[in-house]
């Protein structure tokens, strides 16, 4: 039996509509839900309109970061918690980063469901597509 979910989704999700940057903004507050309470501070201090320079350095720095994954400081975490950042002041990157959001739950959910059988026809194997 799989257990629900705690948060419900945004009717954006439900309906399959197309994603707003209002979605991602609901998505960024219910993953802070979960989060210890120093992060979730550190966020909406962040996330703050006053900080949009701060925002702005640390989301540049964290992208080349992630370009430069081949190093091993870097890694390519860095890539999308750069363009979180700088999304903050860019409505349109919310949409395509709410989108890529679904996508990836939608992929997961596909692979991580268990009994379920890939294009290949083997259990246990995922194949995006």
């Amino acid at each position: 039996m799989i257990p629900a979910r705690e948060t419900s989704m945004p009717s954006g999700e439900e309906s399959g509509s197309p994603p707003t940057p209002q979605d991602w903004d609901a998505r960024v507050e219910r993953g802070l839900t979960h989060a210890p309470d120093w992060l979730r501070r550190a966020v909406h201090w962040l996330r703050a309109p006053s900080r949009f320079w701060v925002r702005l350095v640390a989301g540049i720095l964290l992208i080349i970061g992630g370009i430069l994954a081949i190093l091993p400081i870097f890694g390519l975490w860095m890539l999308p918690l750069g363009l979180a950042l700088i999304a903050d002041d860019v409505p349109r990157l919310k949409a395509r980063l709410e989108q890529a959001a679904r996508w990836c739950e939608r992929m997961w959910g596909a692979c991580a469901a268990p009994g379920t059988v890939s294009n290949a026809g083997q259990e246990g194997r995922c194949h995006l597509r």
